[in-house]
């Protein structure tokens, strides 16, 4: 298409640019193409169809106007010099390459301007041999990169201590580079073919500064989508190990050109212990080196491991002083109960959802293994089979991310212990011993009883929740509602706090009957026992050290975590969620989005109508034809063909869409995440590169070698 857009303009001279080139430098006027052409899918952008060819060109108007004689002339070229001129073209193709920034400001690009066409033509200096022999070489060495990162190949090769002391071998990217030399690529066979086998053709550090290239370009293209879109919420996943050094994924969220709710993957910020500092160098990441305005942040959200979410909170509170229209919320991707629990701010609790995650990873880790767990809960459960084919089929799924993991969990226990004692006491070599073992080391920690007691208070407590975070996590007619259902789960847990002593009497007693059941002595931990032996006059009761140690705290940090989430803010953007019709139908079309539309007035195109177009917007869907379906989703609406009658409404729409609580609609729009479990999965912690991990998950991003090359030419001269 673009061939025939360069031969329709007669620009001979742009033949040999590549659809890239022509894409970033070059533009045509609207007026050379038909109407029909031109669609006007969203009230801020107009876009060509698919198929659009400018046809429309007067090239003899100016010979009729008297004020064109001083203007440069459009000559018609013939076949045959069309011919010729491309012929021209071809042989002098390296010269044509896009302008590298020049060291010697004498030899800086001019830029000639053409009043007739408004096109400019570039005077590029031609590169001599020796440079455009090292562009080649180098654009080689960048393919190489990108390979290594898209197939998930790791630099490094061999182990130092597998190879004998005194034999070179070489890393994987030598490795692929002599493969291409072998292959026939002249530009590399020249570059080293008088260097000894036995030196690195590429240094680590030159490595490492590519890479680094490679990763800000792939990265620019997203971001760049992100920045048209304006609007954006920040995400960060659990905290994960890079090469021994423990990293926070982070991922934006925006509405493509499509109308598209997307979530990418951007990068990897590596982790401070201290709060502040991480908070300051988050801030500054996001700013300066990748070019965000958070300004236009409307989000932020953070999925983290126990242990880190005080720290979490510290940043999320911090961007918040600076940005208080960068609501702090609940990621979609996680129940409300998971991350409530994760947050809780005692050891034991920590402890324990490690043990449970470990549980759920051994028996995922052999089909074996679960239908030994399979057979025992069939044995447990015959006089229940209902239930027993529901754990079963819970059991085969990531069960420990379920809003009611925790019943689960404690509906589990008994079959989980005597599967993995059936696992370790097994005389016969069905399960190596490092399956055996691991069966041991978690069989001792789920008969411990204050793993117990953790998992039956949690339970108990995260049971006011589960509704409510379940809502949460539904249609966006439940989300609406699940905002007004908040001050009813407040007023339970305090009813909860102000007789805990009777609560936690009934939770303990629970406790002490599974612990009975799987035979494990009712006893204080015993890390506070030995505290206590020179304690002499300490008569504490098991029940009244896990009330004041485990029930107490954790009922209050929920209630105080609940606020702090769904802050006012947070509530009155869920309540604009009466936008969509569908909710507006549930409403009787009796609704009031102006008093919660406050916050985003300066996000709106037109604010001084906003009113009137809301009372538009709910006429046409009260009076709408009996065959018309009420838009259930933001996504839907935003994807009405007369969506763009309504600029505010799409504004808002937009906005709220972006909120890290919705759930994106499509799977297909939610790959970064998947995307990088993956790659964390696939790849030995000791071999991941955060710089590699990114061409990987965005392995379908395209990217600009010659961008690549002349940036480190210019960084690296």
């Amino acid at each position: 298409r673009c061939q025939r857009w360069v031969e329709n303009c007669r620009r001979a001279d742009l033949e040999d640019k590549t659809p890239d080139q022509l894409n970033k430098h070059y533009r045509l006027c609207a007026k050379h193409f038909e109407t029909s052409m031109i669609c006007r899918s969203s009230p801020y952008r107009t876009v060509l169809r698919d198929n659009a060819v400018p046809t429309i060109f007067d090239l003899t108007s100016h010979l009729n106007n008297p004020h064109s004689r001083h203007r440069k002339r459009i000559k018609e070229l013939s076949e045959d010099e069309i011919r010729t001129l491309k012929q021209q073209k071809i042989d002098e193709a390296f010269e044509r390459e896009q302008a590298t920034q020049e060291l010697n400001e004498s030899n800086e690009q001019n830029t000639v301007s053409e009043e007739g066409g408004g096109e400019q033509e570039e005077k590029v200096i031609p590169l001599t041999l020796e440079e455009r022999e090292n562009k080649d070489y180098l654009k080689s060495l960048f393919e190489i990169l990108i390979l290594m990162g898209k197939q998930n190949i790791p630099l490094d090769g061999h182990n130092v201590d597998e190879v004998p002391e005194g034999i070179f071998t070489s890393d994987n990217f030598q490795a692929l580079l002599e493969y291409r030399i072998n292959a026939g690529d002249e530009v590399l066979r020249k570059r080293f073919e008088m260097t000894a086998v036995n030196l690195e053709y590429c240094s680590k550090t030159q490595q490492k500064q590519m890479l680094e290239i490679c990763e800000s370009c792939v990265r620019e293209e997203t971001l760049r989508e992100v920045r048209d879109s304006h609007f954006f919420s920040i995400v960060t996943d659990e905290v994960v190990d890079i090469a021994g050094e423990e990293h926070l994924p982070v991922l934006v969220r925006f509405v493509d050109d499509s109308h598209n709710l997307r979530e990418e993957f951007v990068g990897f910020l590596p982790y401070e212990s201290d709060p502040e500092i991480l908070a300051v160098k988050f801030h500054m990441t996001i700013t300066e080196k990748w070019g965000l305005n958070m300004e236009y942040c409307r989000g932020q959200a953070y999925i983290v491991s126990s242990g880190f979410a005080s720290k979490m909170k510290v940043v999320a509170t911090r961007l918040l002083e600076k940005y208080p229209q960068a609501v702090y919320t609940l990621c979609s991707s996680c129940a409300l109960n998971v991350w409530l629990a994760k947050s809780v701010p005692v050891v034991g609790v920590s402890i324990a959802l490690g043990t449970i995650e470990e549980v759920c990873c051994l028996f995922n880790q052999s089909p074996q293994l679960l239908v030994e767990l399979d057979n025992t809960i069939s044995v447990l459960f015959q006089n229940n089979e209902e239930k027993g084919n529901e754990l079963k089929e819970i059991c085969r799924s990531q069960w420990t991310g379920r809003h009611d993991c925790f019943e689960v969990l404690v509906d589990l226990m008994q079959a989980l212990v005597l599967c993995l004692d059936a696992i370790c006491s097994d005389s016969s070599v069905r399960w190596n011993n490092f399956i055996a073992g691991r069966a041991f080391v978690l069989s001792s920690a789920l008969t411990d009883f204050d793993f117990i007691v953790t998992i039956v208070i949690l339970k108990n407590v995260l049971l006011f929740t589960r509704a409510f975070g379940k809502n949460l996590q539904g249609q966006t007619s439940d989300v609406f509602f699940a905002a007004s259902s908040l001050t009813a789960v407040l007023h339970s847990l305090n009813e909860v706090i102000e007789n805990i002593e009777v609560y936690h009497e009934f939770w303990f007693e629970e406790a002490t009957n599974l612990a009975t059941k799987l035979d494990v002595q009712i006893k204080l931990p015993g890390k506070f026992r030995r505290a206590q032996q020179k304690n002499l006059d300490s008569e504490i009761t098991s029940e009244d050290y896990y009330k004041e140690i485990l029930s107490v705290p954790t009922v209050e940090h929920i209630i105080q975590e609940l606020k702090d989430i769904f802050s006012e803010q947070h509530l009155k953007a869920l309540k604009c969620l009466s936008l969509v019709p569908s909710v507006m139908g549930q409403l009787k079309f009796n609704t009031s989005e102006e008093h919660h539309t406050d916050m985003y007035k300066n996000d709106l195109p037109n604010p001084d109508t906003l009113s009137a177009e809301l009372h538009c917007w709910r006429i046409k869907w009260k009076h709408r034809g009996k065959d018309i379906e009420l838009p259930s989703t933001i996504y839907e609406a935003l994807h009405l063909p007369d969506i763009k009658f309504f600029p505010n409404v799409y504004a808002l729409l937009k906005v709220l869409c972006i909120l890290p609580v919705m759930k994106v609609e499509s799977e297909k729009y939610e790959m970064g995440r998947k995307r990088l479990k993956a790659y964390l999965k696939n790849t030995l912690t000791q071999q991941r590169s955060s710089n590699l991990a990114l061409l990987n998950i965005n392995f379908d991003i395209k990217h600009d070698l010659d961008l690549m090359v002349d940036t480190y030419i210019k960084l690296y001269p």
